[in-house]
C-alpha cells in the first residue's frame, strides 16, 4: 500500500537555491573582446589606409606591450592562470594606439600598451575591476611623459611629400587661430567664418571630417563612418546601449551650437577629434560606466560638458580622455543615486 502511494504521488522535486544569474545567456566575456575587436576592424582598417605601414606598426607595438603585460602580471606576479585568450589586452592595446599619432615611436607605443594593462588594469584586480579606462589611462600618462611626441601629426600618406611631413589637427588649427587676436579680426571683417578658415588652412570640408581622409589626427579617431560602423555592430549584438553616445554627443553639439552661435560650428566639433571614437568604444565600456540607463545618460552628457568645457577654455585642444577619466571618477556615486532599491529594501526612517 505504500508502495503503491508513493509511486502514485512522488516527492516533489528539491529546491535548490543559488545565487544570480539563473538564466545563463551563453554571453561570456571572451565573446564580447572579440566583438568588439572585429568591431575596430573598419577604423583600423582606415588608419592604416591614411597613414600607411606606419599605422600598422604603432598599432602592432602598442598590443604587444598590452599582452607581455597581461602576461608577466598574471604569470609571475598575480599567479593565476593566463587570460590572453579572451582578447581584452588586445582591445585596449588597439584603443590605446587609435588614441596616439602615426608618428610616435615604436618604443612609446609598447610602453604605453604595457602601462595600459599594468597601471589601468591588473592593478585594480585584473578584467571587470578597473575604475578607469585603461586605454585613457596610458594615453594621459604618454602625453604627459612625451608631450613633443604625443602632439606631431603625420600627414595623410595621399598627402605626404618629401619636405611635408607633419601638420596640424583641425582642433590645433581652430584653438591656435581663436587665440590670434588681429586673425580674429581680419575673419570678423571679412565675414569668414572661424571653421571655414580652418577649412581653407587645410584644404578640407565636412565630408573629408566623415569619411576620414585628407587630414590628420590620431590613427583612429579620423573616419567617423567607420567608428559608427563599428558602433552599430555592437550596438546590433547589444554590447552597448545609445544612451551614452548620444548624451555625449548631444551635449557637445548643442553646446558648441549655443556658444558658436552657427550649425557650422557645432557639426565641425561633432566631427572633429576623439569625440566619435569617445562615445561610441570608451564611455560604453561595461566595467567603467554605469549599470543604468539613467545614470549612462548623465555619465555622456557629464563627458560631452567637460569635453567642450576643455576645447573652448582650456590650454589642449582636445578634451574627451580627460573629461572619460574624471566622469570614471564618479561612477560609483552616479550608481549610488540611479540604481534602483532593492526589492524589499526600504528607506531608513532617521529617529
Amino acid at each position: 500500500m505504500n508502495t503503491t502511494t508513493a509511486a502514485l504521488n512522488p516527492a516533489p522535486p528539491r529546491l535548490l537555491v543559488t545565487s544570480s544569474p539563473h538564466i545563463y545567456s551563453g554571453l561570456t566575456a571572451t565573446r564580447v573582446m572579440w566583438d568588439v575587436n572585429v568591431s575596430l576592424v573598419p577604423a583600423l582598417a582606415m588608419a592604416i589606409y591614411n597613414f600607411g605601414a606606419r599605422a600598422a606598426i604603432v598599432i602592432l607595438a602598442s598590443v604587444l606591450g598590452a599582452v607581455v603585460a597581461e602576461f608577466l602580471i598574471q604569470k609571475f606576479l598575480m599567479k593565476k592562470p593566463v587570460c590572453i585568450s579572451d582578447g581584452s589586452a588586445i582591445v585596449t592595446g588597439i584603443l590605446l594606439a587609435f588614441c596616439v599619432p602615426a608618428a610616435l615611436p615604436t618604443w612609446i607605443a609598447f610602453v604605453g600598451g604595457f602601462i595600459a594593462i599594468a597601471l589601468g588594469k591588473q592593478v585594480y584586480g585584473g578584467l571587470g575591476q578597473n575604475i578607469f579606462n585603461p586605454a585613457h589611462v596610458a594615453r594621459a600618462f604618454l602625453l604627459g611623459s612625451w608631450p613633443v611626441y604625443m602632439t606631431t601629426w603625420l600627414k595623410p600618406a595621399a598627402l605626404m611629400t618629401p619636405d611635408a611631413m607633419t601638420c596640424a589637427t583641425p582642433l590645433g588649427v581652430i584653438k591656435t587661430a581663436a587665440r590670434d587676436v588681429e586673425l580674429m579680426k581680419q575673419l570678423s571683417e571679412s565675414g569668414t567664418s572661424l571653421v571655414s578658415h580652418v577649412f581653407n588652412q587645410l584644404h578640407i570640408g565636412f565630408s573629408d571630417l566623415f569619411w576620414g581622409i585628407n587630414f590628420s589626427g590620431s590613427l583612429g579617431e579620423t573616419s567617423k563612418a567607420a567608428l559608427l560602423l563599428g558602433g552599430i555592430f555592437l550596438l546590433i549584438r547589444g554590447h552597448i546601449t545609445w544612451h551614452g553616445p548620444i548624451a555625449m554627443c548631444a551635449t557637445v553639439f548643442a553646446g558648441a551650437l549655443l556658444f558658436g552661435g552657427s550649425l557650422e560650428f557645432a557639426m565641425f566639433h561633432l566631427l572633429t577629434g576623439g569625440l566619435i571614437i569617445g562615445a561610441v568604444f570608451m564611455i560604453t565600456d561595461m566595467v567603467t560606466s554605469p549599470m543604468t540607463s539613467t545614470g549612462q545618460l548623465i555619465f555622456g552628457f557629464g563627458c560631452g560638458a567637460l569635453t567642450l568645457l576643455i576645447r573652448m577654455k582650456g590650454g589642449y585642444p582636445e578634451g574627451v580622455c580627460y573629461s572619460i577619466l574624471i566622469m570614471n571618477s564618479l561612477v560609483p556615486l552616479i550608481d549610488k543615486f540611479t540604481v534602483p532599491r532593492k526589492f524589499g529594501q526600504t528607506k531608513e526612517i532617521a529617529a
